[in-house]
């Protein structure tokens, strides 16, 4: 089941969920719409011919209140927000469509786990073929919550729980 602005609402104000800072434009009918965070990585693609699951990605950080993404480039992003979901909570990360309709594919593998807490980290497509300079601050997806029929036996606590800025892969610790 989706949760209505109502619900969200009543489980912002009894601290069942998370979601801060949050501004008043971001509870929607259906969803709390995340802003852009500052902190941004960059494949640093110096000195690698590809990338492979079982090693180390190398990442560019940056820092700052704008970013210009060139066509065609990927970036990873973070929100504004810290969340923490209830074990019996999940959510879909969904870009905008307002952002979609610019050419920007804004992804989170798109889900977040029950159990999880943390600012999410995007990842971000300029699929147009102009560059696209985003800004600090400005809502940029929005977070879809559903209710489970019962609390995760195992909720989250992966290699990504904590994080408080953009983390690159880390698909190199998986267990195979």
């Amino acid at each position: 089941m989706i949760l209505s602005d109502k619900t969200l609402k009543k489980m912002l104000d009894s601290g069942e969920l998370t979601v801060k800072p949050i501004s008043e434009h971001s509870i929607q009918p259906a969803s709390i719409d995340c802003r852009l965070g500052t902190h941004y990585l960059i494949v640093d693609d110096t000195g690698m011919d590809s990338l492979t699951l079982d090693s180390e990605i190398k990442y560019r950080e940056i820092e700052g209140e704008t970013i210009t993404i060139p066509p065609k480039s990927f970036l990873l992003a973070t929100t504004m927000e810290y969340v923490k979901l209830p074990n019996d909570l999940t959510a879909f990360v969904e870009g905008r469509s307002s952002i979609g309709r610019m050419g920007l594919f804004i992804q989170n593998a798109g889900w977040v786990d029950p159990g999880f807490e943390g600012k999410i980290t995007l990842e971000i497509y300029n699929a147009n073929s102009l560059p696209i300079k985003l800004q600090a601050g400005r809502r940029i997806c929005q977070l879809v919550f559903c209710k489970m029929d019962q609390a995760a036996e195992k909720p989250y606590n992966g290699k990504y729980q904590g994080q408080n800025k953009s983390v690159g892969s880390r698909i190199y610790n998986d267990k195979i």
